[in-house]
C-alpha cells in the first residue's frame, strides 16, 4: 500500500478530517446508492399478495312464505357459492318453535363462517302459497322439523338432509352438522341421502 494512503487512512480513524483531499477520499469511498436492510424475519414469512382474504359471512333471511322467496334465496346462495340451509317448520309443529330459534342463532353467531359460510332462511310448510305449491312434495319434507342443506353449486339441489329430532335439538350436533355443509361450498354431487349423519 502506498504510504500516502496509509497515513490518510490512519489519520482518518484518528479524528476528523479536515483538508479537502481526506474529504475527497472520505466522500469517494462512500457507495453511490443506499444499502437495503436484510428482510427480518417476521416479514421473510409473509405471503407476496397484499390483499387478504375475507372472511365469508353468514346470510340470515326472511323466513319463506313463497315459493319466490325460496328462488330467490336460493340464487343468492348460489351467486355466493354458500349452501342454503332450509329449515322447514310449521305452525302447529311444537319441536320446531324450539329448534328455529337455535339454529338461527347458530348461523348468526358465525358457525361455519370459517369454513366459507351458509345462507339461511325457515321455509314455513303451512304458508298459504308454499302448501298451494307443494313445495314440501318437491324437496321430498316428510317430517317436521327438516332441515335442507341446498347446493351451491347445483341452485336448489337438496345435498343433505338432517330430520332426526334428538339431533335437531342438540346444539353441538347442528354446530358440526352447519361447518360440514359450509365446507361443502358448492361441492357438485347429487341426491339427499347420507352425509356426516346419514341423513336422518
Amino acid at each position: 500500500m502506498h504510504p500516502r494512503v496509509a497515513a490518510m487512512r490512519g489519520s482518518r480513524l484518528a479524528g476528523p478530517t479536515s483538508s479537502p483531499l481526506r474529504r475527497w477520499a472520505r466522500d469517494s469511498c462512500k457507495p453511490a446508492s443506499p444499502r437495503i436492510p436484510p428482510p427480518s424475519s417476521s416479514s421473510s414469512s409473509r405471503p407476496l399478495s397484499t390483499s387478504r382474504k375475507l372472511q365469508a359471512k353468514n346470510q340470515i333471511y326472511a323466513s319463506v312464505r313463497r315459493p319466490e322467496d325460496l328462488d330467490t334465496y336460493i340464487m343468492l346462495s348460489a351467486a355466493a357459492r354458500q349452501p342454503l340451509l332450509t329449515l322447514w317448520t310449521a305452525s302447529w309443529c311444537p319441536p320446531c318453535r324450539t329448534v328455529h330459534p337455535l339454529v338461527e342463532a347458530l348461523v348468526a353467531s358465525g358457525v361455519g363462517q370459517a369454513e366459507g359460510g351458509v345462507g339461511f332462511c325457515a321455509v314455513e310448510y303451512d304458508a298459504p302459497d308454499v302448501a298451494a305449491a307443494q313445495l314440501g312434495a318437491v324437496y321430498m319434507v316428510n317430517s317436521l322439523p327438516a332441515l335442507l342443506s341446498l347446493d351451491a353449486g347445483e341452485a336448489g339441489l337438496v345435498r343433505n338432509r338432517l330430520v332426526d329430532g334428538r339431533k335437531l335439538a342438540d346444539r353441538r350436533v347442528l354446530e358440526e352438522w352447519i361447518r360440514a355443509e359450509a365446507r361443502r361450498q358448492g361441492h357438485r354431487g347429487g341426491g339427499g341421502g347420507g352425509g356426516l349423519f346419514g341423513g336422518r
